[in-house]
């Protein structure tokens, strides 16, 4: 989904063709403003960093959660294919760690893995409804490949999302494409019709009872990345967007300047026009993307920099902050108690601690920017990642209180 992708994934092993579909309309049912949460589960999360299914329901995530999105199955030669099948179906779960308290087995066919403790998170919590999502910062390669062939890759999608081994345990698909019609980790050249083709052909495919959902660019600088594709025709299939309203700024700037990746408005000093949350959905709107189908984007997570001696956004620095899996970020639930919040710009939160200067969202400003959501006829929110949560839920409490 970020940035904080291309870790784990670097460690893992354009002509356009007319889709010749039919439109169908897209549902409402899940697209209107009424407290709609999503989170994403990151598949790796299993890992290092020791966060399973049933840490969402220990934490009370569950119960405010409307939507997870699963992150991520990778796109290969056009299609949908699997990203981690250990950890997606095969992982072992014993009874102490299993989601309902029950094992898995070892019987042929069985289902484990986060696909089957998924498959129980949600029949304890029948609310939620979980969406298999394809792509994110280093697995968007793909997707210039399938937009040659749309009808191929969403049957392909089709077929690994409804997979009989895993019946039942996804509502829909979601895109990630970083990004159509141009760069994020590599470029890409397939017009800005491209996304608009391959979501109609993803939803002639899947039809109009199964979630077709994108995560999206929120570059709204002049000529940027929603400047590049045709975001308002491709809306009209998804069931909503996703605005990846973080990761505006950090420490890929290593010098700086300190910024807030997460900036809900202008401020003075930005270093760049056009990187905040409010420019973002205002662009879309502009361009005739209904209200309903934009969600805005939070970041359980800080960016930070090393090296900085001003306290105030705009100071100079000499590289990254250390993080514990990669350096320039870190989890809110390190960053609460080891760089506690001591200022607020532009609506998020920023703190200065010895030579450190990161920045990162708190329940208070998490608050505020719901508030800011509501008022904008939101469809809804969400965030990256559940695992950078504190373990009693601090910031999707107050997402879902605000």
């Amino acid at each position: 989904m970020s940035r904080r992708f291309l870790a784990f994934a670097s460690a893992l092993v354009t002509a356009l063709a007319v889709v010749t579909v039919s439109p169908t309309t897209t549902p409402t049912a899940d697209a209107a403003p009424n407290g709609n949460v999503l989170g994403y589960f990151a598949q790796w999360g299993v890992y290092q960093r020791n966060y399973h299914v049933k840490n969402i329901r220990t934490s009370g995530a569950a119960t405010k959660l409307t939507h997870i999105n699963y992150a991520f199955g990778n796109v290969v030669n056009g299609q949908c294919v699997i990203g981690d099948s250990y950890a997606d179906y095969d992982r072992f779960y014993d009874a102490a760690s299993s989601v309902d308290g029950v094992a898995d087995t070892w019987d042929a066919g069985a289902l484990r893995g986060n696909f089957n403790q998924l498959r129980k998170l949600k029949r304890l919590h029948p609310q939620i409804k979980v969406l298999f999502s394809f792509g994110g910062w280093t697995w968007s390669g793909g997707f210039g490949q399938a937009a040659q062939n749309p009808t191929a890759f969403a049957n392909s999608c089709y077929n690994l999302v409804n997979d009989p081994r895993w019946a039942g345990v996804f509502d829909g698909i979601d895109i990630d494409w970083e990004y159509p019609n141009a760069c994020g980790l590599t470029c890409d050249t397939s017009g800005p019709e491209a996304l608009t083709r391959l979501a109609q052909a993803l939803r002639n495919r899947f039809g109009s009872s199964k979630l077709v959902t994108a995560a999206i660019t929120a570059d709204a600088s002049a000529g940027g990345k929603i400047d590049k594709a045709n975001y308002a025709s491709a809306a009209q299939y998804f069931n909503w967007y996703n605005v990846m309203t973080y990761d505006f700024f950090g420490a890929w700037a290593a010098t700086g300047p300190t910024a807030p990746h997460s900036p809900l408005t202008p401020y003075t000093g930005i270093p760049q026009a056009g990187f905040t949350t409010s420019e973002a959905i205002a662009k879309l709107k502009a361009k005739g993307v209904p209200a309903s189908k934009l969600w805005i984007g939070i970041g359980f997570y800080g960016r930070g920099w090393n090296g900085v001696t001003q306290t105030a956004p705009g100071g100079s620095a000499t590289g990254a902050a250390p993080g514990t899996y990669e350096a320039g970020i870190e989890d809110y639930k390190v960053l609460k108690t080891r760089c506690p919040a001591n200022g607020t710009v532009a609506g998020t939160a920023y703190a200065k601690c010895g030579s450190q200067w990161w920045s990162y969202d708190t329940p208070s400003t998490i608050t505020g920017k719901m508030s800011w959501a509501r008022g904008q006829g939101l469809g809804g929110s969400f965030f990256w990642e559940l695992s950078g949560d504190t373990t009693n839920g601090e910031l999707i409490t107050a997402m879902k209180n605000g």
